[in-house]
Order: C-alpha cells, then structure tokens, then sequence
C-alpha cells in the first residue's frame, strides 16, 4: 500500500470539507448530481473522444499504480542480489546461477538471467532488453497521460457547468424558488472541475508516471548488472556500477568518505 497516496487524498478531502464546517457550511451544500453529471460525464467525454481505446485501457489499469507498490522493486535487495549472482558466477560458472534462478525477488531479473545462463550474447541481450524497457516505458506512459488529459478537461467543462447554471438562473428569475438550485449548480460545477483536476486527476498521473520511470531504472539495473555478468566482469566493479541506481547508497557512501576525510 502506498501510504503517501492514503494520506494526500484523506488531507487533501479533509481539508476542504473540514474548511467548509468552520465557516458554518453543510456538506449537504457542495454535494450537486446535476453537477457531478456535467463535470464528470463532460470530462470522461472529451478524454474518450482525444485518446485511442488502448490509452484508455492502459490508463484505468495503472491506478491500481496509485495506491500500491509494484511487487519486486526493491533497489537494495536486487543490487544485493546481483552482487551475489556476480559472485556465483566470477567463483564457479555462469552455469551456476541456474539453481539460484527462482530466488530472485524480480521477475523481470528472472527473465533476463534465463539468458545469461543461456550464454546469449551480451550485445544481443543489450538489444532485446534495452528496446523492450523503451517501448513499455512509451506504452505505459501514453497510457498515464490519460489523467493529465482529465487534469486539463475537468476545470473547462466545470465553467460549462457554471454557465450552464447561470442560463438556468436567467431563464427563471421570475420563479425565485429555483433561484438557489441554479446557482448551486454553477458554483459546485466549478468547485467540482478544479478540485478534481488538482486533487485527483494531475497528482494521478505524476505519480504513475513517476513509478513507471522507476520500473524503467530498475530494469535498466538489472540488465546492467546481468550484462556486466556475462561480460566477466570484475564483482566489484558492478556493484559500483550498480550503486548509481541506488542513492541513499550513494549518500550513505559519500558521508563515509566526509567522516574518513
């Protein structure tokens, strides 16, 4: 579970509605169908309409991103683990690793080591691993983009609904009675498209895209760490190649050396 996500959105709702009680408001007030249909039903709309169907797909399977953590991303216990492959390896044979290939906590370190032990050539495993981590990277962010594109639909059709409540309010000034309605509707349309762009739909896709850029580094560590293997290079020189991916590694390296200096 993404514990910052469950926080952001509990102070975030908090903070509004907890704002609305102090100044002497119901939350009865801010709660509009009519509105809710407009901004939401607009939005979804317009998203539809300027995004491919597998953008779409893409985009509402990754939110499940939002709130929990990818399984096998683990920085330190994949260098950890690495390190150790490179150890097997460099000590008895690359052939050796095979009786460690279920352990590994990554799937994707499963996959690219299956190679290794295949003795594929590290040039061509370069090729194959590098183009896919790419193109996944370009797929899954297409797909992010979607609440980018809610992000910036919400607050114009949210206006439209303001307007829209504002006709409604021209046309019976005659009949105060739907006076209030019309302008309930007009003002929480509006609440509606900005709160939900700058709460939900932006944060949404900083964060997916965020971790997709994350996944993306971790593969490129494991691809680094498994090339290094195949090319018989020294244990100590990928663990160092290694640490990059890896900054309070770094960090906890660098005040080391400040304390030793």
């Amino acid at each position: 579970m993404d514990l910052t996500t469950i926080l952001g959105i509990v102070l975030s709702i908090g903070g509004i509605i907890g704002g609305q009680v102090l100044e002497g408001g119901h939350i009865g007030s801010i709660i509009q169908d009519t509105a809710a249909i407009i901004v939401f039903g607009g939005t979804i709309g317009a998203v539809l309409v300027g995004t491919p169907m597998a953008d779409v797909k893409t985009g509402l399977a990754l939110v499940k991103t939002v709130f929990l953590n990818a399984k096998g991303d683990d920085v330190p216990k994949i260098i950890k683990e690495l390190i150790e492959a490179s150890q097997i390896a460099r000590k008895e044979s690359i052939l050796a690793l095979e009786k460690k290939l279920n352990s590994f906590s990554s799937p994707y370190m499963q996959t690219i080591f299956r190679f290794v032990i295949d003795g594929v050539d590290p040039n061509t495993i370069r090729d194959i691993f590098e183009s896919e981590i790419f193109l996944e990277e370009e797929h899954l962010t297409a797909g992010a983009k979607i609440w980018e594109a809610a992000g910036g639909y919400s607050p114009t059709v949210g206006i439209i609904g303001a307007v829209l409540g504002l006709i409604h309010v021209m046309e019976n000034l005659a009949d105060t009675s739907k006076l209030g309605a019309g302008i309930a509707v007009a003002f929480v349309a509006t609440v509606y498209g900005v709160a939900s762009a700058n709460l939900f739909f932006f944060p949404f896709a900083k964060k997916i895209i965020r971790k997709i850029k994350l996944q993306a580094q971790i593969k490129e560590m494991i691809l680094t760490g498994a090339i290094g293997i195949v090319s018989g290079m020294n244990p100590f020189i990928i663990e160092e190649k290694l640490r990059a991916y890896n900054p309070h590694a770094h960090k906890d390296k660098q005040g080391g050396q400040g304390e030793q200096g």
